[in-house]
């Protein structure tokens, strides 16, 4: 898949959208880290919403705990991937907000990695026993923005692309 329109990529919007989601998520983690104890637990809609304060030292659904290094370097890695990308797409709005979504994502939580050794995740959804893994807004933000990638890559019509050329 190629961009749909050439020319040099949309920086403002997509440094503003990653900015504005590392601000809300440190922000929010830090908003609940002052209000709960680790593994302290609010009720917002029974048991279907809580908060939760978790401390994730591993990755995406709490897989391999206690690498918090390892995942660090990676992001930094993910992260000047992500920038580099954003530099070859061109002027498409729908991968400017797909890349600035993922590395917000990214920056947030390396932000946690590199200063904590972990990172901070409070929401917990679920019923009853069933609980879906704690995240926080910039695990949001990237679940989001990989969903995005795959409609690209599913349809690239719908997200202003065309098929590359043979």
């Amino acid at each position: 898949m190629t961009g749909a329109a050439t020319g040099r990529p949309l920086w403002p919007p997509f440094v503003l959208l990653a900015t504005s989601i590392v601000v809300a998520d440190q922000v929010t983690k830090a908003w609940i880290t002052s209000a709960l104890a680790p593994d302290g637990v609010t009720p917002i809609l029974g048991e279907y919403l809580r908060l939760t304060y978790t401390q994730n030292s591993g990755a995406l659904f709490g897989l391999f705990r206690g690498q918090a290094a390892p995942f660090a370097i990676l992001s930094l890695i993910v992260i000047a991937i992500i920038v580099a990308y954003h530099g070859r797409s061109g002027r498409n709005p729908y991968m400017t907000l797909t890349l600035g979504l993922l590395l917000g994502g990214a920056i947030g939580n390396a932000i946690d990695r590199l200063r904590l050794g972990y990172v901070v995740d409070f929401v917990d959804a679920g019923i009853g026993g069933f609980r879906f893994y704690t995240f926080n807004v910039a695990d949001s933000c990237i679940s989001l923005a990989v969903l995005l990638l795959l409609v690209a890559a599913i349809r690239p019509g719908l997200a202003g692309m065309r098929e590359a050329a043979p």
